[in-house]
């Protein structure tokens, strides 16, 4: 399932949650119960904003295992394609 980051402009805070794609938040109230949070003074109704990220998707044969601390960047370089010269 993708993860998406929000911000609200009102209480300056991010919150990262995980929800199907087809799925839209658009109020801090929303965004609090996707994340099981209490939305504290902060109204329910108060807008959000979606912000760009990667949408890390992680598929069931792949979401129990642990990260091979021996393997390098994924993408084959530093800046994930390679492509920097680095490495």
């Amino acid at each position: 399932m993708p993860t998406y980051e929000y911000f609200c402009p009102d209480n300056g805070q991010s919150l990262e949650v995980m929800h199907g794609m087809t799925t839209t938040l658009n109020t801090w109230g929303e965004l609090c119960d996707q994340a099981d949070l209490d939305p504290g003074d902060t109204p329910t109704d108060t807008p959000i904003e979606k912000l760009l990220g990667t949408g890390m998707v992680l598929s069931n044969s792949r979401a129990n295992l642990a990260p091979d601390p021996g393997a390098g960047p994924m993408g084959g370089g530093c800046c994930g394609g390679g492509g920097c010269g680095c490495g």
